[in-house]
């Protein structure tokens, strides 16, 4: 059995392992593919290095079928397709006891707290578990995950019928929302810097700009006569992208956080005074927004074979990473059960 791990130094090795049997409750995960984000840049990159426990199995998009269950287990069995939610919380902390466990003040993220899904077998808790509709494929159910996000993000700024909606940043994550909001009713604009973006996003029926050839404020006033977006979500996570959004949002308008954002960010605070506007921050997800992306994945209103760009096998992950570096990949799965040629 292989597994993909961090080890440090911006170093991703394949290596070989024995895995332990599931616990009581616990399954086992024959792991088909997993998908590659920006958290997992952040890992490579050495920004989570204090959180972390090297080497580190990382991942966590990801699709699968169980290969056995725990003594304990009844709800699942061998065969079954499977996806994982990966969040393990307390349940104790106040945000738990609040309702919010998603969030919760102690969360394993799973794939960066605890080890993930770039392994051959992985033996997670069944309480993570998340079912899969015979009808869907399991390369397409590895995009569930990020279309939960998505999800999640557009609930949280209640976006609805006839609004105007701007996605900054056209990566993965921000076409998906786009995607996402679009089947609310929502008119959709998305920047991008990224050409080979703006054309696969153009291609969809999205209006694309380019944020450094275009005067944003005069487009958005055009558009929405003056009034400003409805909803602005800042999935960049650029400085100036975060400075600038602020001006693009109407009165009571809502300013939505999505990108991760490793340092403070300056902030005119006095626009969101005198406009009286919201500003929400978005982290994760809820068992109800993977529901809702597996019937949008499986209903084929996501657009899984144009999002993702390449699959390559579980030797190439280190090479899967550094062609996201560069941004020339929309979504790059690891086909996990293929194991390529080990060096």
């Amino acid at each position: 059995m292989l597994s993909a791990k961090y080890v440090g130094n911006q170093t991703v090795e394949v290596s070989s392992y024995t895995p332990s049997k599931p616990g009581p409750e616990q399954v086992q995960i024959r792991v088909a593919y997993v998908g590659l984000c920006g958290t997992d840049l952040h890992i490579i990159h050495g920004a989570m290095d204090k959180r972390i426990q090297m080497p580190l199995s990382f991942g966590h998009e990801m699709s699968g079928t169980i290969e056995s269950v725990g003594t304990e287990v009844t709800a699942w069995k061998p065969g079954d397709l499977v996806t994982v939610m990966p969040l393990d919380w307390d349940g104790t902390c106040p945000a738990c006891t609040a309702g919010h466990q998603h969030i919760c003040q102690n969360l394993n993220f799973v794939g960066i707290d605890s080890p993930g899904a770039l392994q051959t077998l992985w033996n997670v808790d069944q309480s993570w578990l998340i079912g899969l509709p015979a009808t869907i494929s399991l390369l397409h159910a590895a995009l569930v995950e990020p279309v939960a996000v998505a999800v999640h993000d557009v609930e949280r700024a209640q976006v609805s019928a006839g609004e105007k909606i701007l996605v900054v940043g056209g990566g993965p994550i921000g076409l998906l929302i786009g995607i996402v909001a679009r089947t609310k009713g929502a008119e959709v604009v998305i920047t991008e810097l990224d050409s080979n973006r703006r054309q696969l996003i153009a291609s969809l029926g999205f209006t694309v700009l380019n944020p450094v050839e275009t005067d944003l404020i005069a487009y958005i006033n055009q558009w929405t006569n003056k009034k400003g977006a409805d909803s602005v979500f800042e999935v960049s996570g650029s400085a100036t992208a975060v400075f600038a959004a602020i001006e693009l949002v109407k009165v009571r308008g809502k300013l939505v956080i999505v990108a991760i954002h490793p340092q403070p960010r300056e902030m005119n605070l006095q626009r969101v005074f005198w406009r009286e506007l919201s500003i929400i921050g978005v982290r994760v997800y809820e068992k109800k927004d993977f529901e809702a992306a597996i019937q949008l994945v499986d209903d084929g209103i996501i657009p899984t074979d144009q999002i993702i760009s390449k699959v390559l096998p579980l030797s190439q992950t280190s090479e899967a990473i550094k062609i996201l570096e560069k941004g020339l990949a929309m979504k790059i799965l690891i086909d996990v059960q293929n194991a390529g040629v080990i060096s």
